[in-house]
């Protein structure tokens, strides 16, 4: 009885999400706003529409995904940068840990 009382209890807690926890990892991309997403990607642009209250986003390299940031303060000065983040991918919203500029700054067509 208690194991059976045990698998229904981690099987509402698995289904609700309750213990789901994000993805961890290391990713290269861009500082975009939300306006623009993964179109071309341009600093002063993206300084404008975040000074317009478009919240900054992070554009993957990999897939071209767009992710909302969390904690949108460690992006400030990146603005249109290609950077390297390290932190948390929970659904669409990444929470960044350390952020660092890669050497290329080709701008995203």
């Amino acid at each position: 009885m208690k194991r059976i009382l045990l698998a229904i209890t981690l099987s509402t807690l698995v289904s609700s999400g309750a213990m789901a926890a994000g993805m961890k990892g290391a990713w290269t991309g861009w500082v975009s706003d939300a306006k623009c997403g993964s179109s071309k990607i341009d600093a002063a642009c993206v300084k404008k529409c975040e000074a317009d209250g478009s919240p900054l986003v992070f554009v993957n390299d990999k897939d071209k995904s767009v992710l909302q940031v969390a904690n949108q303060d460690v992006l400030k000065g990146h603005e249109g940068h290609h950077i390297k983040v390290k932190g948390t991918v929970d659904g669409d919203t990444m929470t960044i840990t350390t952020v660092s500029m890669m050497k290329s700054q080709t701008m995203m067509q």
